[in-house]
């Protein structure tokens, strides 16, 4: 009788990408209608991934703070908080909030996207200039302004321009 796949020694094991299980995981949650337990998703991803993985994955994910649990009797429910486009945005903060020189690691990140991906981005930013209850047509240089991406330090006035400044 042949062995099965996963356990002939010949065939390569296929290893999964940086954050691939954090993704499916995630993915898995926002299919429930409510608050799943780890066995649910370890029951949905199947691929005989193993209960304690499973709960390892969740845990990595609560430190993101891209779930939430509960308790519910002996063990938890989970609810996810964010998408895996959030997550990935969380993953961008992180190691941008750990490099010293911010503006340098943003600068090159600029001028690496593809035409496409700079005017999704420029559009983006626009977008988020416009509803930061900044005037759109002040004349306000748009990229570089910590205010646009949600980084305020609080040092501008009311109408999202820096005080004291002139243009």
């Amino acid at each position: 009788m042949a062995q099965p796949d996963r356990e002939d020694p010949h065939r390569p094991s296929r290893r999964r990408g940086q954050g691939e299980l954090e993704s499916q995981v995630l993915g898995a949650l926002r299919e429930a209608q409510d608050p799943v337990t780890a066995a649910w998703v370890q029951e949905r991803l199947g691929g005989g991934l193993a209960y304690t993985t499973v709960v390892t994955i969740l845990t990595r994910l609560l430190a993101k703070d891209a779930v939430a649990r509960e308790r519910r009797g002996r063990s938890f429910v989970w609810r996810p908080t964010a998408d895996v486009a959030g997550l990935a945005a969380l993953k961008m903060r992180r190691l941008l909030d750990g490099e010293s020189d911010r503006e340098a690691v943003l600068a090159s990140f600029v001028t690496a996207l593809p035409p496409d991906d700079e005017q999704v981005l420029r559009a983006l930013l626009e977008t988020a200039h416009a509803t930061d209850g900044a005037d759109a047509t002040d004349g306000a240089d748009v990229v570089g302004r910590a205010d646009v991406v949600g980084e305020a330090d609080g040092a501008g006035g009311a109408d999202g321009v820096p005080d004291g400044t002139e243009d």
